[in-house]
């Protein structure tokens, strides 16, 4: 089971990103909200993943890094959750919707559920 979480499977393109905002789907579980939509991917089946702490909910910076350090490891611990039966390329933006900060086994409670309800509905 691979769990890295390298540059090739980060989300970093600002076409794929206003792509993703502008046709993409949601699922929520309280504290995160997954955006997703399916991409044209060259190599195969590729998950492109990005987080987001909006600096409205989390005021202070150290704060809003800590709980993307956070989504993103559980992120690269759950992920073969879906990347075991992916059919096509897709793009994930994780954003976190709760004013307060959670911990970590909250976190991964709520991305295990989201990265099961994506599963399900592909």
């Amino acid at each position: 089971m691979n769990q890295e979480f390298g540059k090739q499977e980060r989300l970093k393109s600002k076409k794929l990103i206003d792509s993703l905002f502008i046709e993409g789907k949601s699922i929520k579980s309280f504290p995160l909200k997954l955006v997703y939509t399916s991409i044209e991917e060259v190599e195969g089946r590729v998950l492109k993943t990005g987080v987001s702490v909006p600096k409205k909910l989390i005021k202070t910076a150290v704060k809003r890094n800590r709980i993307k350090r956070l989504m993103r490891e559980v992120f690269r611990k759950n992920k073969y959750l879906v990347t075991s039966d992916l059919s096509s390329s897709h793009a994930f933006m994780f954003i976190y919707i709760s004013r307060e900060e959670m911990p970590y086994d909250k976190l991964e409670a709520s991305m295990i559920k989201l990265l099961k309800n994506f599963s399900h509905k592909n």
